[in-house]
C-alpha cells in the first residue's frame, strides 16, 4: 500500500498570500507566473489557480504552508514523491476552495491517491461548536482514515489550519504512534514529532468505557449527575463541563475523543488477550418479584440479549427499578462489581452482571466488551 500523508488544511494560501499578491498586480512587480496566479485568484477560477501554482517552486512561501510543508517532507525523505494525500479541510467556503485547489495541484504533481475530506463543524463563526464538535469530528475523520490504512502506512502533516486543530492532530498522531510533521513559516525545514514515550492508561479507558461510548454517541448534552456515582478524577481531562440554567452537563472533550478512539481500536485487536474465558453454562435472567417487570417485558428481552450475545456473561439479575428516573443505557464498574443500566429515557433498571472474570483487570475488560457490544448492536 502506498504511504498516505494526512494533511490538516488552513486558508493561508488565500490570506495573506494571494490577497497580498493581488495587491501587487497594479504595481507591475510580478513575474509572469505570479501574474497568472494573481489573475486566476482574482477571477476565482480555482482550476486555473491550481495550474498556475505548478509553475512556482513549491518551497516558495507564496505557495502556502501546505505545499511548502509537503515539499519539505518529501525533500527530507520522510515520504516518497508520489505519496497519497488526504486533505482535511474546514467546513467553510474558503476551506472547500483551498482543498479543491490543493487536490488538483497535488494530482498534477503525481500524488496518488488524493482526496479532500470536509470536517463538519470545523469553522470559525461559532467558537463553542468548533471546540465541542469540530475538533472531535477532526479526530473521528483522521482516526477513520488511519484505521482504514493502518498506522504503519500513515503520517500526519499538522502544518495547516487553526492552532487548536494543529495541536489536536499532533496529540492524535503521538497517541496512535503515527509520525507527525510540522513546519512553521519561519523555519527552514520540517519538524518531526516522535510518538509518546509512555502509554496512556488502558485500564482507565476500560473502566470509563460506558461514559465514553455514551458521550461519543450523544446528540445532546448529558447531565453530569448520570456519572456522579462512578466518577474518577482521572476522567476530568476527557470531558468539557457546561453549565446551563444552574444544571451541569458533560460533553466529550477533543482530548477525550482522542483517548476514546485510540483505545477503542486497540481493544478490538487485543481484547482476546485480556478477556476471561467464555462461560461454560449460562442461566436465564432473574427479575425482581414485583409488579414492574410485567409492565416492561423489554427489560427481560434486553437482559437475555446481553447474556446470549457476550460469551463471558453467565447471567443478569435486576437490583433496582425507578419509574421516574431518566438514565442512559450502559455498563459500569461499581465497587468492583459489574453493573448494567437499562433505560428508555423514562424509567431506569439496574442489574448485576455475573461473568467469568476473576480479577479487576478482567472485569474492566468485560465492561468494555459490553459497552462496545451496546454501541454496535
Amino acid at each position: 500500500m502506498r504511504p498516505i500523508l494526512l494533511c490538516t488544511l488552513g486558508t493561508s494560501l488565500f490570506r495573506p498570500n494571494l490577497e497580498r499578491l493581488k495587491g501587487d498586480t497594479e504595481r507591475g512587480t510580478l513575474t509572469p507566473g505570479q501574474l497568472a496566479l494573481a489573475e486566476a485568484y482574482t477571477r476565482r477560477e480555482w482550476p486555473a489557480v491550481a495550474r498556475a501554482l505548478t509553475a512556482i517552486p513549491p518551497e516558495e512561501r507564496l505557495c502556502g504552508a501546505e505545499i511548502n510543508s509537503i515539499a519539505s517532507i518529501i525533500q527530507l525523505g520522510y515520504a516518497p514523491a508520489d505519496c497519497g494525500l488526504l486533505l482535511f479541510h474546514s467546513a467553510t467556503p474558503d476551506g472547500r476552495h483551498v482543498a479543491s485547489i490543493l487536490e488538483q495541484y497535488s494530482k498534477a504533481q503525481g500524488h496518488s491517491p488524493v482526496a479532500s475530506i470536509e470536517v463538519p463543524d470545523l469553522q470559525d463563526e461559532d467558537p463553542k461548536r468548533f471546540r465541542t464538535h469540530g475538533l472531535r469530528n477532526l479526530v473521528r475523520k483522521m482516526c477513520g482514515a488511519i484505521r482504514e490504512r493502518s498506522a504503519a502506512a500513515c503520517a500526519i502533516n499538522a502544518t495547516g489550519g487553526y492552532k487548536a486543530q494543529i495541536a489536536v492532530a499532533v496529540l492524535l498522531g503521538q497517541a496512535l504512534g503515527v509520525p507527525v510533521f510540522y513546519k512553521h513559516e519561519l523555519f527552514s525545514e520540517i519538524i518531526a514529532f516522535p510518538p509518546l514515550p509512555v502509554a496512556l492508561d488502558y485500564e482507565v479507558w476500560m473502566q470509563a468505557s460506558g461514559m465514553l461510548f455514551d458521550l461519543d454517541a450523544a446528540h445532546d448534552l448529558t447531565p453530569s449527575r448520570m456519572y456522579a456515582d462512578d466518577w474518577d478524577e482521572k476522567y476530568e481531562s476527557l470531558v468539557e463541563r457546561v453549565e446551563i440554567d444552574d444544571c451541569e452537563y458533560l460533553e466529550l472533550s477533543p482530548t477525550g475523543q482522542i483517548f476514546h478512539e485510540t483505545f477503542r481500536e486497540r481493544f478490538r485487536s487485543s481484547r482476546d488477550q485480556i478477556l476471561p474465558p467464555p462461560a461454560l453454562q449460562k442461566r436465564p435472567p432473574r427479575l425482581e418479584q414485583s409488579g414492574w417487570p410485567g409492565e416492561h417485558p423489554e427489560v427481560r428481552r434486553f437482559l437475555t440479549q446481553v447474556t446470549e450475545a457476550v460469551p463471558q456473561v453467565v447471567s443478569c439479575a435486576t437490583t433496582y427499578y425507578n419509574p421516574d428516573l431518566a438514565e442512559r443505557t450502559r455498563f459500569r464498574l461499581r465497587s468492583g462489581e459489574l453493573e448494567g443500566i437499562f433505560s428508555d429515557g423514562r424509567y431506569c433498571v439496574k442489574f448485576h452482571v455475573e461473568t467469568t472474570a476473576e480479577t479487576p483487570g478482567q472485569r474492566a475488560a468485560v465492561t468494555a466488551l459490553l459497552n462496545q457490544w451496546l454501541a454496535e448492536r
